[in-house]
């Protein structure tokens, strides 16, 4: 067996496998040896065929499968020995031309081979949100508290800040759908005159257009499809059917040991420190989010190498079950470039700083998932018993560890940028957040 690989290019190479008889004749006689015993031709008792007969049965099929069989495991020792790091698979270059008539083999492979680069990730200046809760959320927070815990009082008149039950009906869009909502969710000046003042009992006919500030409430309020909420334009009656007015509830110990437990919030600037904890902690997620997809795109933008273009594309179409035509692999490699760019660069980034996940760490991080879960249903000290069976348990579900092995990169590649990414933060409120983040 001899392997020769000649560079073509930084990107490109050929292997030459030279398969002699001697790397597979002993095979191909154990394998002819086994038919000879097991196989099955009219006229002959088994195991009393000529050994002729074998060869000229089955002989070629055996040669060819061996063969590739050396090959293969030949391959895959020489690209492992060597350390070298290529892109998809080797590709068949001469196949059609071997003549398995001969003694002696020569196949040839291309090879894709992975580009030299370095990763800067202090390089380009990346954003960092710290969203914060302005005393506007926490304000309106407190409200709708306020108004979840107080009482109803039945009323027989619409008024503003009322809350109407009724029900929406449409003919044209076949629309009859109960539903309660306050008048403070209408937008439409128009629609609320026509509310306001109205008795239980009314019928009142209201334009969709402009009703609500976001047209997804018609989807919400009146039954109608996504598709159709949007620029919903039609006249709807709604009948009121019972009015009530929300008497908010008083910000009070009952009150603050409803929401958090006996004693742990006793004055309103407790509750809105504790809101603004609670809020900012959902909102961190969210931006470290942002940040771990800011800093990818900005890696992906600033870190230049070449890739084996023409080699990819022919291997993405020979690779699947269905050979993909010259234009299609093209259009293909062009989707996941970007992707196949991100591999490389995590990959470096992995591999020069040690953020691979071990075992270890990744039963770490399903207990602390699962104590944080049980902790949610009042389970504060679970038993180490409890927690390794639990543990072990869920780390025998493949699919479960696949989902857990990703949030662990993803949280190891985040406080790696975190620490060594070159960011610049920025405070923002929640709604400015949405707004600039994601226009």
């Amino acid at each position: 067996m001899n392997i020769i690989k000649k560079e073509i290019d930084k990107l490109n190479a050929v292997l030459t496998v030279e398969v002699s008889k001697e790397d597979y004749s002993a095979n191909v006689e154990k394998v002819l040896n086994n038919y000879k015993k097991t196989a099955n031709i009219p006229g002959f008792r088994k195991g009393q065929i000529p050994m002729g007969m074998v060869k000229k049965q089955y002989g070629k099929a055996v040669l060819v499968e061996e063969v590739n069989k050396v090959l293969q495991g030949a391959l895959h020792k020489y690209l492992t020995e060597e350390k070298l790091d290529i892109l998809g698979n080797p590709l068949p270059k001469n196949e059609a031309g071997i003549n398995w008539d001969d003694d002696n083999y020569s196949f040839e492979f291309e090879l894709g081979l992975a580009p030299q680069f370095n990763v800067d990730v202090k390089g380009k200046e990346v954003l960092q949100y710290k969203i914060v809760a302005d005393d506007e959320m926490l304000n309106n927070q407190v409200k709708t508290i306020r108004k979840q815990y107080g009482k109803l009082i039945s009323k027989k008149e619409v008024e503003k800040g009322d809350e109407i039950t009724g029900t929406f009906t449409s003919t044209e869009k076949e629309i009859e759908k109960k539903t309660t909502l306050s008048t403070d969710e209408i937008a439409g000046k128009k629609q609320l005159e026509s509310l306001i003042g109205a008795k239980v009992g009314d019928t009142v006919t209201l334009k969709t257009k402009g009703m609500f500030a976001d047209d997804h409430d018609n989807q919400k309020y009146l039954g109608v499809a996504h598709d159709e909420a949007h620029g919903l334009d039609i006249e709807v009656s709604f009948n009121i059917e019972e009015v009530n007015k929300r008497e908010m509830a008083e910000l009070n110990q009952e009150l603050f040991d409803k929401l958090f437990g006996e004693g742990k919030v006793s004055s309103e600037e407790e509750l809105k420190a504790k809101i603004k904890e609670d809020a900012e902690g959902q909102f961190a997620q969210q931006s470290d989010q942002k940040l771990l997809n800011d800093v990818v795109e900005s890696l992906i933008e600033n870190t230049k190498f070449d890739l084996p273009q023409e080699f990819l594309q022919r291997w993405i179409a020979m690779s699947g079950e269905k050979r993909l035509s010259e234009e299609d692999a093209k259009a293909e490699f062009e989707r996941s470039e970007k992707g196949l760019r991100y591999q490389l660069i995590e990959g470096k980034l992995r591999a020069e700083n040690k953020l691979q996940v071990t075992f270890d760490e990744l039963k770490d991080y399903s207990k602390n998932m699962i104590k944080a879960q049980m902790a949610q249903y009042g389970q504060m000290d679970p038993s180490d018993e409890e927690m390794e069976s639990i543990t072990a348990r869920i780390l025998s579900n493949k699919e479960e560890v696949e989902r857990l092995s990703e949030q662990l990169n993803s949280a190891k590649l985040l406080n790696f940028f975190k620490e060594n990414a070159k960011l610049k933060t920025k405070e923002i409120t929640y709604d400015k957040f949405i707004k600039e983040a994601y226009a």
